[in-house]
């Protein structure tokens, strides 16, 4: 399967339309198409949850609405992008077809309602899922005003029925070659007597019954990733069929661990996700709000290294976390800029206009119930469509980064079914440590998996790799020995990708001899306690906690801090070993991050990197977009005060963009932010 590549031309600037809420009231559709305008709207998503218009009965098809609609859109000269309408369903169908509805791991089918409530192996439902698909594209994929193809909404959850046992023991005999006594191996079931005769022995994991066989759980993981796509799959069979040239995505949640979102990534034409950053609940939240948006932002760059989109973000406030803030003034148009900074090429709102009722009628919208255009938000908004058609110079423009940080899905299930180290594990939050010193340097980062070429970096980042997938510790020594830094982590190389513990020592797979050291015992750390580690060059020390691994390093393995602390101290924390033409740096702590910050200032210097700032100010994130021609510098100020920057000789000569004045200084009010044209 060829890896599928799409790039827009201009930057796309809409929301989630949903005319088919206000029918009955056509003077409220009148006035959306005055006020796409003002807005600088230029696309809308439409058709994401339609289905119960569309056929309000089993094969009775209303489209006249949206006959209407596309038409006014293309006269608009706005682009569709065109829903098919899976994520939710019309009553009579789940009525009529229960085999539709989920069961749960409890084993209890849902009733009808809510959203992702359809079991993936239905045979009607994909049926009804392709016949619509297909009269879709049958009546819409000539039409000047598509432009893309939405496949359903936030893929997610799981299914725990007969079909659905049936296919995950038609998967396991596929995986295993049929074989029983190799299934029982590779899950270890001789502990606890927990050994299967035949493949018809074997539920899915329930806490009602078996769910500590880790092997079957991450098996089960992968099985409903792979039942994600091909129901994915199973939705663009029409659409590719009759409208081949029209592009095809679907909108990923940031960290929605149902399945592994990298799977379905060389299926897209073009990757897109719905961005919710916690912002406005404090200064150093506004800042850790901004590591983990751009990390995301990378991420979904990273599954196609090409740009993305952000196919839903609110302009003001969300509905759904316990404390729902507004943004504040100038946040807005920040996170837009940080978006597109990282690659995005669309900022899209859910949704053009609040809806009445239900559980999203306060949710943010461009329109609220006031309905005028004279609000804060409305003005934001427009402006940030007048900032967009200034940068359409922009648009499409790749990233080149020379360092990565791996962040595994399939790692991350194994992290978190295990039993021992501490709760919580903190893999995804040291990630993000590890991400941010490499952020704070002001170089473009990529976010990887295990099955990323790494032939492009100079430094990878691979925190807590606790499990080894088939062929990464080669591919990582391999890095290492073409002159590569390496950083791991303390719990690296413990098992295999069916989650079995290596046997001769940790980290595995050659790891150890590329680490140059044998990590032996995982002491953790209860909350609120901290061991230190003192750095072998000046004896400074610096606060570490919730992980200290003992580890005994080989000879030539240089040691760079010890631990001050408790009956290991004196032992190493951090090493650093040769390898070939690169070098492995090894943390066997979690150390506070002004440490961090400063070994990868150390590590980017001894691989010859530009940095220009050394290590950024606090809450500044600075980011660089290259066309053809030139470059473009995003630097930006989350910090919740002024900064103040001096200007790096390597960028005198630039202008400010989009003004093209000369760049004298850069000065950042709050929530600031100057994009530098070099």
């Amino acid at each position: 399967m060829k890896d599928r590549k799409f790039r827009v031309s201009e930057f796309i600037h809409g929301a989630d339309y949903n005319p088919d809420q206000w029918l009955d009231m056509p003077d409220i559709i009148e006035e959306d198409f005055r006020l796409f305008v003002p807005a600088g709207m230029n696309s809308a998503t439409i058709g994401i949850f339609s289905w119960n218009k569309f056929e309000p009965q089993e094969e009775q098809y209303n489209f006249a609405w949206l006959d209407q609609i596309m038409d006014r859109m293309a006269d608009a000269k706005m682009k569709v992008i065109l829903a098919t309408p899976s994520g939710a369903r019309p009553a009579w169908m789940d009525k009529k077809y229960p085999e539709i509805l989920r069961v749960s791991s409890e084993r209890v089918r849902n009733l009808h309602g809510i959203r992702h409530n359809h079991c993936w192996q239905s045979p009607y439902y994909r049926r009804k899922t392709q016949q619509i698909n297909r009269i879709l594209a049958e009546r819409y994929g000539k039409h000047p005003a598509l432009f893309m193809w939405h496949i359903s909404n936030e893929y997610q959850g799981e299914c725990h029925c007969d079909l659905c046992q049936k296919a995950f023991r038609d998967w396991l005999r596929k995986k295993y070659h049929n074989d029983m006594k190799l299934l029982n191996h590779e899950w270890c079931t001789d502990v606890w007597s927990h050994g299967f005769g035949s493949f018809d022995e074997i539920e899915s994991p329930s806490n009602r019954g078996e769910h500590l066989i880790h092997g079957m759980n991450l098996d089960w993981r992968r099985f409903v990733t792979e039942e994600t796509l091909d129901f994915f799959q199973s939705e663009c069979v029409p659409l590719r069929e009759l409208t081949p040239d029209i592009p095809i995505t679907t909108n990923f949640m940031g960290q929605n661990m149902d399945f592994n979102q990298w799977k379905l990534a060389p299926y897209m034409d073009i990757m897109s996700w719905d961005s919710y950053p916690e912002w406005s609940m404090g200064r150093q939240q506004d800042m850790d709000a901004a590591i983990e948006a751009s990390f995301c932002h990378d991420r979904f760059r990273s599954m196609k290294m090409q740009p993305f989109l952000v196919m839903e973000s609110t302009p003001s406030l969300i509905n759904w976390r316990t404390i729902n803030k507004l943004k504040r003034p100038g946040m807005h148009e920040l996170s837009v800029v940080q978006a597109i900074a990282h690659g995005a090429d669309s900022i899209q709102y859910f949704q053009w206009r609040k809806c009445r009722g239900e559980g999203e009628k306060l949710h943010g919208a461009v329109i609220d119930h006031y309905g005028k255009e004279d609000t804060r938000v409305f003005q934001e908004v427009s402006r940030v469509g007048e900032l967009l058609g200034k940068m359409q110079t922009i648009a499409g423009s790749d990233t080149d980064s020379k360092a990565a940080v791996l962040y595994d899905w399939e790692n991350s299930w194994a992290i978190e079914d295990l039993q021992g180290w501490r709760s919580p594990r903190l893999y995804l939050e040291t990630v993000y440590q590890h991400y941010k010193a490499l952020r704070k340097l002001g170089i473009n980062v990529d976010v990887i998996d295990e099955e990323t070429p790494l032939d492009k970096y100079r430094i990878v980042a691979a925190p807590m790799l606790y499990m080894l997938r088939s062929g990464i510790a080669e591919r990582l020594k391999q890095f290492a020995a073409k002159g590569g830094s390496l950083i791991l982590t303390y719990g690296t190389g413990e098992v295999n990708e069916n989650d079995l513990c290596y046997l001769g020592g940790f980290p595995a797979e050659g790891l150890m001899e590329l680490a140059g050291l044998r990590a032996e015992e995982m002491d953790v750390l209860c909350d609120g306690e901290y061991n230190g580690i003192r750095l072998s060059e000046n004896n400074k020390i610096y606060q570490a906690d919730s992980y200290c691994e003992l580890i005994y390093p080989k000879e030539g393995c240089e040691v760079l801090a010890f631990y001050t602390d408790d009956f290991y101290a004196g032992k190493a924390a951090v090493t650093r070993n040769q390898w070939k033409a690169g070098a492995c740096f090894y943390i066997a702590t979690r150390p506070e991050q002004k440490y961090l910050d400063t070994l990868y200032q150390q590590i980017a210097q001894e691989q010859g990197m530009e940095l220009l700032w050394g290590i950024l100010p606090e809450g500044i994130d600075l980011a660089v977009r290259r066309t053809e021609t030139e470059e473009y510098y995003f630097i930006m100020n989350f910090s919740g005060e002024s900064v103040q920057m001096p200007l790096p000789k390597q960028l005198q000569n630039s202008s400010v963009f989009p003004d093209d004045k000369a760049a004298k200084e850069i000065y950042l009010e709050k929530y600031g932010y100057i994009i530098l044209k070099n």
